[in-house]
């Protein structure tokens, strides 16, 4: 039986968390070997050339123009932001942790849809916010079991919330190979900064290339499935399928790395994944509510 349209997005959408999820096992493993700078900058470089090779193949500008639009620019700020941050959270603090965290960027980019770019937001939705964030507290644990580290994951998280946000206001026609390519030199430019920071490089071996070329893999089959995702189908019923990644990582992490998230992280994940879902499907209906509305308006006029 063939699939529909929005099956074939949520399909799309769970083989991009997976690959991203993947991708965050390798760059964990390969930054026990070698400096973490090395690792994101081998990942960057590796995936930039591929997807500007892509893009080159269709006859499509490496470097658009647009690139140095001020929305880009602001854009590529906060994805070297969070993917700096995000890098740092998984090599020193848990990757379930991290991972759980991560889940609240939807509801950031929500709430400062409503801050930047007046979106109205309903008083449900506003609620659910702040629950994800309640959540976020409960992961982290202000008090006697704090770590300071943990907060590596929230400035990631704001990162890529700004990256998401300022993605709207970018100009359109730049395709996903051009996007991928300026995602993946901003991973490169994040690696080059925390290796001049934090020291040289090392020559990796057999097993740590292994390492870096399977991360690049599947960090470029999360952007390529993503992008498959959100033209396919309805954006209310891929996008909740976001949250198996937090599926993945914590799987991933369990057997991977010995793992054992307390009572507190999946309390504090259900609440985040909870109030995520409520509130990307309650954006959606009320979309569809007013067309709705439009369309009668029509037929009654």
């Amino acid at each position: 039986m063939a699939l529909t349209d929005n099956q074939r997005g949520a399909l799309y959408m769970t083989v991009s968390m997976a690959g991203f999820a993947v991708e965050d096992v390798f760059v964990k493993a390969a930054a026990a070997a070698l400096p973490l700078g090395q690792v994101l900058f081998s990942i960057g470089l590796c995936g930039m050339l591929v997807f500007a090779a892509m893009a080159a193949r269709r006859g499509e500008p490496i470097l658009p123009a647009a690139f140095l639009s001020r929305p880009m620019l602001i854009r590529s700020a906060f994805e070297v932001t969070g993917r700096l941050f995000y890098g740092l959270a998984i090599t020193l603090t848990a990757l379930s942790t991290t991972s759980a965290i991560l889940q609240a960027t939807p509801l950031v980019v929500v709430a400062g849809a409503a801050l930047v770019f007046r979106e109205r937001v309903s008083l449900r939705r506003w609620l659910a916010v702040l629950a994800g964030f309640a959540g976020v507290m409960v992961i982290l644990r202000p008090g006697a079991e704090f770590s300071a580290l943990s907060l590596l994951a929230v400035v990631g998280l704001l990162g890529f919330a700004g990256r998401d946000l300022a993605t709207r206001a970018a100009p359109e026609g730049l395709s996903n190979r051009q996007l991928g390519a300026l995602g993946f030199a901003m991973l490169a430019l994040a690696g080059a900064i925390l290796l001049a920071v934090s020291g040289g490089a090392r020559l990796p071996d057999l097993a740590d290339l292994s390492r870096l070329a399977a991360g690049t893999a599947f960090g470029m089959l999360g952007y390529h499935a993503l992008s498959h995702a959100m033209r396919t189908g309805e954006v209310s019923a891929v996008t909740p399928f976001r949250y198996t990644r937090l599926v993945f990582a914590m799987v991933l992490a369990m057997v991977l790395f010995g793992e054992r998230p307390d009572l507190a992280t999946w309390i504090g994940a259900a609440l985040v994944v909870g109030s995520g879902v409520f509130a990307l499907t309650r954006k959606q209906d009320a979309r569809a509510a007013s067309a709705e509305g439009e369309r009668r308006d029509i037929d009654d006029g």
